[in-house]
């Protein structure tokens, strides 16, 4: 789908759950983004609604989202009562966006979640915010939340579903009201993820601040790389034979998951900081503020609706505030 006579596009961001992420919420609500998504993966970080809880006291205008949440980790009650509990904290500034769980569930030893299991879960949480009463291995429930206690039902929150794939992208057709994926739905909005910098004026796309800045997204197609195709893919890229070599010489067979992903967006291990000059995998927006703005306008007309900012690196702060100037 394409749409040459829009060239606006939400600007939001993407930030792990840790101990600055509210600070970095009131960051970026101060620098304009629309949205703050969380990560959620709880063998790498910690518990996303604590802290969404925590930003959206702190905050007024921006709204939040989970990119993503993963079935396996919270039942479908338990998940029901904390999107209500961030919907009604936030002021209805809260949308919840589900996925398979590729790589939580890959860090330990595990397969992501079947599709079909999703759709089943997603419904079953939609009904119970509506206040509706749903089969839930085997027995109906709904939520009993007595007046006071809980927003009243239906909650305000929208559920989205992470959809790279055109199976995952025909279930979102039925059981979301939007996407994060590569490519715009064909009815649904679609919000994208890049990472990036913005590069000074002068500096080369490749110095060491750009990339230790970019670093920990690019190592993420070594992660996958190993995690999903074995050691001939990871060998066939820049280095990865190498990288490869040290996990395999740190971990035993039926370890070696503890470690694929250790870092994963946020840090570089010793092993992955030879991949930074690696300029691939992740999509990844690295220019002046001209470039950046160029390159948001044609997200844009490729009928993109939000485009999800993930900066990471050593100065987080930095690369928000700079990224929100360039994109005006």
């Amino acid at each position: 789908m394409s749409n040459p006579e829009n060239t606006t596009v939400e600007l939001s961001c993407g930030l792990p759950p840790g101990p600055e992420f509210s600070d970095l919420a009131t960051l970026a609500e101060e620098c304009g983004y629309a949205r703050v998504w969380i990560f959620g993966s709880a063998p790498l970080w910690e518990d996303p609604f604590a802290h969404l809880a925590l930003a959206a006291s702190r905050t007024s205008r921006i709204g939040f989202g989970t990119a993503v949440s993963i079935p396996s980790e919270r039942s479908e009650m338990a998940m029901a009562s904390s999107i209500a509990t961030v919907a009604r904290i936030s002021g209805g500034r809260f949308r919840v966006c589900f996925g398979t769980g590729a790589t939580a569930r890959r860090t330990m030893g595990r397969a992501p979640l079947p599709l079909k299991m999703v759709g089943e879960y997603l419904s079953a949480v939609r009904g119970l915010l509506e206040g509706q009463t749903v089969t839930i291995d085997g027995s109906p429930v709904r939520m009993l939340h007595a007046e006071g206690l809980a927003a009243p039902r239906p909650v305000d929150a929208q559920i989205w579903l992470s959809a790279f794939g055109p199976r995952a992208i025909e279930l979102a057709g039925r059981v979301a009201d939007g996407i994060i994926g590569q490519h715009p739905h064909p009815t649904l909005p679609t919000a994208t993820m890049r990472a990036g910098t913005v590069l000074e004026p002068g500096e080369h796309r490749e110095s060491r601040r750009v990339r230790e800045a970019v670093g920990p997204w690019r190592a993420v197609a070594y992660h996958e790389a190993y995690a999903i195709a074995g050691a001939r893919a990871v060998d066939a890229m820049p280095g990865g034979a190498r990288w490869r070599a040290e996990v395999e010489r740190l971990a035993p067979e039926g370890e070696r998951h503890l470690l694929t992903h250790q870092g994963h967006v946020t840090h570089l291990t010793e092993r992955d900081l030879p991949l930074t000059g690696f300029d691939g995998g992740f999509p990844s927006m690295i220019g002046e503020p001209d470039a950046i703005r160029a390159e948001l306008t044609r997200l844009a007309g490729r009928g993109v609706r939000e485009v999800i900012y993930t900066p990471s690196g050593p100065d987080v702060a930095r690369e928000l505030t700079t990224f929100a100037a360039a994109a005006r």
